[in-house]
């Protein structure tokens, strides 16, 4: 599942988020993301995986894994 929000300013930079179902990540999982960041660039401005897990990683500058729980406050 991917979920893509778009700056509506000049600039137009963009935040791409992807949900897995899964406890861990690893790089495989950014495949997406990282092909994305090589079509646009510097206008992806940040890439996050949303997992099952308890830890945020980063995965590179603007590419991190993030518990979903932390869209709940938890």
């Amino acid at each position: 599942l991917g979920l893509y929000l778009k700056d509506g300013g000049p600039n137009g930079t963009l935040v791409a988020v992807e949900v897995k179902a899964a406890a861990s990540v690893n790089a495989a999982d950014f495949k997406g993301l990282r092909q994305l960041s090589s079509a646009i660039g510097e206008q992806l401005a940040l890439g996050v995986v949303l997992y099952d897990g308890e830890v945020a990683l980063p995965f590179a500058d603007n590419l991190w894994a993030a518990p979903i729980a932390c869209l709940f406050g938890a």
